[in-house]
């Protein structure tokens, strides 16, 4: 019987008759909105993630990946003994002393807050230093010389250079018979780097033999720092290995330090998403409306169908089917799309750029001279998944309409 007509033999007798145009054109610009969101979608996420890898790999350059900080401090024999003990951790790269301090630098009637960190340039870590430096080297910050490293935001805030000195001043007093007077020294600017993070604008670096002096810590350092084969397991390895072994040290990681960027970079592609989500909604809309029109079009053919055998179900799984094909296929075009311009985001804006003669991402403000992108795998997923619930609910209510239209009135009202 008909009653069992499979539903694709349903979908092609209803699309056997002539359709109108304007339905057909509703659902072309179903499709193309659907196309259109969901590549809008993966090709912003993947953006988004392009930049959130380069931010977090620039930071590692200078910001410790685990770090461990107490007030009275380590002597240096504390320091062997714990390197002694997690050094033999495969996941462990190197550890060394940390010493840092927020202080304020002045120059030419301009001060500003920052935070100095100790290097010493035999130390592993400086390496990655070493390939951000825009001016200077290093190696010159020697002990007892008083040199300091500046990020490139702060020698243009302050409109210094190499060679130029500043002032800093200590979180510390000096108490002497003429009064209380703050603790200062004048430095000399050794070198500038840039990392294109906010690092530039508010860490500054010096031999930690310096500021140990500075901060008369004597031979002791604050804490000590750990660099990992592997950063972005720094969470996972704090919890699992550090924490069990030394329990009583506070471990602080680069994530959990960095916390604040970190969710404000989330919220806005969480933000960003809802934004262009939009573009589905209203493909899912359009959906719904061609399906509308679909059913009153159709009416005459339905009531066929239905006196043939087949009953509301089948029919209203016919009209569902007809709307997911419609939206399936945007999706399908769309994820093509917008995976293709993902993937080739960097070569396509330099291609414009090199055609228009002029820059999308002026490398003097934006800090890359490629627009970076990182396509994920669960970001495709997240899309292609909620663009089929949304266009699924959207053909519920037509579908359910279609079926419920009775053989009799259709015909009756068709005549």
């Amino acid at each position: 019987m008909i009653k069992n007509l499979p539903i694709f033999i349903g979908l092609r007798y209803l699309r056997s008759k002539r359709r109108e145009k304007f339905v057909s054109f509703v659902s072309g610009f179903s499709l193309c909105a659907m196309a259109l969101g969901v590549a809008a979608l993966i090709i912003v996420l993947s953006v988004m993630n392009g930049f959130d890898q380069e931010i977090k790999s620039r930071l590692l350059k200078v910001v410790p990946h685990v770090s461990v900080v107490k007030s009275d401090g380590f002597s240096s024999d504390q320091l062997k003994n714990i390197k002694a003990t997690i050094i033999n951790d495969t996941e462990v790269y190197d550890l060394i002393p940390l010493v840092e301090s927020f202080i304020m630098l002045s120059s030419k009637d301009r001060k500003i807050g920052v935070n100095v960190r100790g290097v010493n340039p035999t130390w592993s870590t400086t390496a990655l230093l070493k390939e951000s430096m825009l001016s200077g080297y290093v190696e010159e910050l020697a002990a007892g010389q008083f040199n300091i490293i500046i990020g490139s935001q702060i020698a243009r805030k302050m409109d210094i250079f190499i060679g130029d000195q500043i002032q800093i001043t200590l979180p510390k007093v000096s108490v002497t018979p003429a009064g209380i007077f703050p603790r200062i020294k004048r430095v000399t600017v050794s070198g500038i780097f840039e990392v294109g993070a906010q690092v530039d604008g508010s860490v500054v670096f010096m031999h930690p033999n310096d500021i140990q002096k500075l901060l008369r810590l004597g031979d002791k350092f604050q804490g000590f720092q750990v660099s990992l084969a592997d950063p972005y397991k720094a969470e996972a390895w704090v919890e699992n290995r550090a924490a069990i072994a030394f329990p009583e040290y506070r471990w602080r990681s680069w994530m959990s330090s960095m916390e604040t960027l970190f969710k404000a970079m989330s919220m806005e592609k969480v933000v960003v998403s809802i934004l262009l989500s939009v573009i589905i909604a209203v493909a899912a809309f359009n959906i719904i409306a061609s399906l509308a029109l679909m059913v009153g079009d159709k009416r005459k053919d339905i009531a066929v169908i239905r006196t043939m055998g087949a009953d509301s179900r089948l029919v209203t799984k016919i009209f569902i089917v007809q709307g997911l094909a419609v939206s399936a296929s945007g999706i399908a075009i769309g994820t093509l799309f917008g995976s293709l311009f993902a993937y080739f985001a960097g070569d396509i804006i330099g291609a414009i750029e090199k055609l228009s003669g002029m820059y999308l991402f002026d490398p003097s403000i934006y800090l890359i001279n490629v627009l970076p992108s990182k396509i994920l795998i669960s970001d495709i997923l997240s899309v292609v998944s909620g663009a089929l619930i949304v266009s699924f609910l959207a053909t519920l209510y037509p579908a359910w309409r279609a079926g419920k239209i009775l053989p009799a009135e259709a015909l009756r009202y068709d005549q």
